[in-house]
């Protein structure tokens, strides 16, 4: 079989979107290794990310370019079974689609995107949902919020589980300390948030939220690190921090590379995870990997997620937050028994079943549009 995937966002520093992709194409030759995948990279040396078995061809970084003219020229030209995109297929598409929505936050919470994007989503997703043979979606919050918005029949939505890389595993919190103030200049000890600064994700209410922690508890020497692609959100956040007296104590990484994330989940004394919206929320699965304590925002699809292994709050809510902080950083029987009870959820995930699982929705596609199927190949299939 030969499937194709759209994996733009590869090196672009596009967070989940990226991890996603990159992680299935690492799993697939190990999995199928009879078939051939192709990758529409954008980027000038995606060898860095992908196995060497995966065939790569380059398209546009630029959206208009790579989904009208460049995609659509590799396709006539390598004939696929299947191409699989993450929320918006190339215009005049003929081959089998499989489309991976995440979420419809452009839908339930517009007020988080800047309007073109807003308005770009608002206009592909639905089509290209249309269009698709399977929607791929990481939880079932997600798969009931297509289902309520989009054009697609109960049977057409999957639910996938995103995974958790074998990066992603417990180190020894002195060396990680050590790492991360080398690495970093970072002063330890210190909370943990991880994901691009932008208003969805809400760092600027966690920074009040650590302000309100220290007032309750100003013998606390913790520091909160942002760990994230910084956008114009940070001015907002930095403002946050002044106001509250906090600045000195807030520091933004910028975006950070797996190696140095896994000195970051090391290192910290627990995971704070605020957004308003997620269709998943890997970060939280990551931070539990390393033996990380968390406290997440009880909205969305992270209530799903953590499953009782994180202490919940309203991300709206101040006081909440800042009681599952203290929660926390001053019971150390809580925190080791969540660091217990995070390891074993996550467990439960990992890119290796997530591969599995899209691969048997590729055949299952490929079968049904009748392209060069043979019933005697299978995907292997791997036991949750």
């Amino acid at each position: 079989m030969r499937f194709s995937v759209d994996a733009h966002a590869i090196g672009r520093h596009l967070t989940g979107n990226e991890v996603y992709i990159r992680s299935l194409l690492q799993m697939f030759p190990s999995l199928d290794p009879d078939s051939e995948f192709t990758a529409y990279v954008s980027v000038d040396e995606p060898w860095r990310w992908l196995p060497a078995s995966i065939r790569v061809k380059h398209v546009s970084q630029n959206p208009f370019k790579r989904l009208g003219w460049d995609i659509p020229r590799r396709l006539r030209e390598d004939r696929p079974d299947l191409l699989h995109v993450q929320y918006t297929a190339p215009l005049g598409c003929a081959t089998p689609l499989v489309v991976s929505v995440h979420d419809v936050s452009f839908l339930e919470h517009p007020e988080f995107f800047p309007p073109a994007r807003r308005l770009q989503l608002q206009q592909t997703v639905p089509r290209t949902v249309a269009r698709a043979a399977k929607i791929l979606t990481p939880s079932e919050f997600s798969r009931k919020a297509i289902l309520s918005h989009l054009p697609a029949p109960p049977e057409k939505v999957v639910v996938v589980p995103n995974g958790v890389s074998s990066v992603f595993r417990p180190v020894s919190r002195q060396t990680a300390q050590g790492e991360v103030k080398k690495r970093l200049s970072l002063e330890v000890p210190f909370v943990l948030m991880v994901g691009d600064i932008q208003p969805r994700k809400n760092q600027a209410g966690l920074v009040r939220a650590f302000a309100a922690a220290l007032r309750a508890h100003p013998e606390l020497p913790h520091h909160l690190v942002l760990a994230g692609k910084p956008g114009d959100y940070c001015r907002q956040v930095r403002t946050e921090a002044v106001v509250a007296g906090v600045d000195d104590r807030v520091h933004f990484t910028g975006f950070v590379s797996d190696e140095d994330l896994l000195w970051l989940y090391g290192a910290c004394d627990m995971l704070a995870f605020p957004s308003f919206y997620e269709g998943f929320g890997i970060p939280i699965l990551e931070a539990m990997a390393c033996g990380r304590a968390v406290a997440c925002s009880g909205a969305s699809a992270m209530t799903e997620v953590a499953d009782g292994a994180a202490i919940l709050f309203d991300p709206r809510s101040t006081g909440e937050m800042a009681r599952a902080i203290l929660d926390l950083l001053l019971n150390t029987e809580l925190r080791q028994r969540m660091e217990r009870l995070g390891q074993q959820r996550a467990a439960h995930f990992s890119w290796e079943r997530s591969a599995a699982k899209t691969l048997s929705v590729y055949y299952e596609v490929a079968s049904a549009a009748a392209r060069e199927y043979s019933p005697a190949r299978t995907v292997p299939v791997i036991k949750s």
